[in-house]
């Protein structure tokens, strides 16, 4: 479903991704781990088109998103739209409208970039809303939500776009951490019922591993370890899977 050759990324000097090759399987779930400034992120913003690769190509269910070979013509920016419509992103930062209620929020991009129709949109707007728990909050503005409760409206307006492949960027590390449950609560109810393919961006190990078929521990802009979540939270391979873990489960 998500393929990256040779995939290379630099800010200035800062090389973010060096020659990333990557594959996720359709309906894979696959978690990214790693210490902060690896270019986990920049993955993501990849897929999303938000940032453009300096070099290799980027593939979604087949289809070029991103052509930075040698020998490539570039992809054009009516085909890059197509491929990236089928792409889904919860951010950290939940991005809602202030000024539109939740169902606005939701029913927003379905009918301005799907073309559908306002009631169609709206139905399936309700549905997702009860699939996260704020079917009671349709006419509520965001400022009136609690934070876990607006990243639950973001990952209903996300899904609102019937993407193959969903995003998710360390959604809960703007929450404080009792509302922290509850989003990885719907994300986890994705991961069981959904053929969705999803690549999280995260720092709950614990959830990393009970979710995932696959976690990638990634540092300075290369994948050290892949693997089952079994073998890389209790046997990893790499020293650096092994200091990496070590810090950040003891700071749980």
């Amino acid at each position: 479903m998500i393929s990256f050759a040779g995939v290379g990324k630099s800010f200035g000097d800062n090389h973010v991704l060096r020659e990333l090759d990557l594959s996720v399987d359709e309906g894979e779930k696959v978690s990214i781990i790693g210490p902060s400034g690896s270019g986990k992120t920049t993955i993501l913003r990849l897929l999303m088109t938000l940032e453009s690769p300096d070099s290799g190509m980027v593939r979604v269910d087949g289809s070029p998103l991103w052509d930075r070979r040698a020998d490539g013509s570039g992809v054009d920016a009516k085909r890059q739209s197509e491929v990236r419509r089928k792409i889904g992103m919860v951010f950290q930062h939940f991005n809602l409208f202030p000024h539109m209620t939740v169902l606005d929020n939701v029913t927003l991009s379905p009918v301005r970039v799907l073309g559908m129709g306002r009631e169609e949109a709206e139905q399936r707007a309700v549905e997702l809303l009860q699939l996260v728990g704020l079917e009671k909050h349709l006419r509520h503005k965001p400022g009136q939500l609690s934070g876990g409760q607006q990243q639950r409206v973001a990952i209903a307006r996300a899904l609102a776009m019937r993407p193959k492949v969903m995003l998710f960027d360390e959604v809960t590390s703007a929450l404080d951490p009792e509302l922290i449950g509850e989003v990885l609560s719907v994300i986890r109810d994705l991961a069981r019922t959904t053929a969705m393919t999803m690549l999280l961006v995260t720092h709950e190990m614990r959830f990393a591993e009970e979710i995932s078929d696959r976690v990638l521990m990634f540092d300075s802009g290369s994948v050290v370890e892949s693997g089952p979540p079994g073998q890389i939270f209790q046997n990893p391979e790499h020293e650096r899977t092994r200091r990496f873990l070590k810090a950040v489960l003891e700071r749980k």
